[in-house]
């Protein structure tokens, strides 16, 4: 007796595939959301109090809903989670340190040269190169010689990409040897650790207001705790290709907040700049297989 197949239904996929992309949304305007709110904190704290506020709170994030097994870490896994550890301390106090000096859209957009480096790199396909030079221009153009440029701030962005190419780099490694996301939570913890000293010292020389403690919080949540949660489940829901989109518009998304909720203005060649290195990221994950 012949049977005939039923077609798997396509409404639950595509209810998922839109929350994840729900969720992806949610992620980004938070981060970014957060990152503004975090800096009205610096005249008061400086970017090292709010930093090590934020990592605090990702710390007891993380390790709360992860629970790493410390004692089943090898040698080997600890030599990765240390190193990751470093990288988590200096990526936000130098991404951080760049958003008080250049503003929020110009330092995630040079931060972002880290992972757009990671994805170009050994690659030999044309489009690849194209997209690199595009990156390059935009680049050039951002840190061209003017009067006001501030190449610290510019240079301390740029040490915050080299950081987040590590990050992903050691975080590949990790997920090869240690399940779920124990090890970047361990790292994580580490590095809230770290910021014990720093955060005590910056406190105590910095008196905290009501209002610079809120914003450090609120920082910490938004930028940590609920885009973690986010992306979690969003991997979950969606293809990594279209989540590496989504990610691509953080440094517009940054722009944004920083002219909405820090009054800082951009001109047009800084967002032709922003838009060309959005761009060689998009195109370079879009046509990949």
């Amino acid at each position: 007796m012949a049977t005939t197949r039923t077609p798997a239904p396509t409404a639950p996929a595509t209810s998922s595939r839109g929350a994840g992309v729900a969720l992806m949304s949610g992620s980004a305007v938070s981060n970014q959301t957060g990152a503004a709110i975090g800096s009205l904190a610096f005249d008061t704290i400086t970017p090292a109090g709010v930093v090590a506020v934020r990592q605090w709170i990702a710390a007891v994030a993380l390790l709360a809903t992860t629970r790493p097994r410390l004692r089943e870490f090898t040698a080997a896994q600890w030599r990765l989670v240390i190193a990751l550890a470093g990288v988590f301390a200096v990526i936000n106090l130098a991404l951080y340190s760049a958003v008080d000096r250049i503003g929020l859209g110009l330092a995630v957009t040079l931060e972002f040269l880290g992972p757009l480096a990671v994805a170009l790199a050994g690659s030999r396909r044309r489009i690849d190169l194209a997209c690199a030079l595009l990156a390059a221009a935009g680049v050039a153009v951002l840190m061209r010689p003017q009067p006001s440029a501030d190449y610290l701030g510019m240079g301390l962005a740029l040490l915050a990409a080299v950081c987040w190419a590590c990050y992903i780099l050691l975080n590949h490694a990790l997920g090869r040897t240690l399940p779920g996301a124990q090890g970047t939570a361990t790292a994580c913890g580490l590095s809230g650790l770290l910021f014990v000293p720093i955060g005590i010292g910056v406190l105590l020389t910095h008196p905290p207001t009501w209002s610079a403690l809120g914003f450090a919080v609120t920082a910490g949540v938004l930028s940590s705790a609920v885009p973690f949660l986010c992306d979690a489940l969003a991997l979950r829901r969606v293809p990594a290709p279209l989540f590496a989109i989504f990610m691509s518009l953080n440094p517009v998304l940054a722009a944004t907040a920083g002219l909405l909720i820090l009054g800082q203005h951009l001109d047009l060649w800084q967002w032709a700049s922003i838009a060309a290195i959005v761009t060689a990221n998009t195109t370079t994950v879009l046509t990949r297989r």
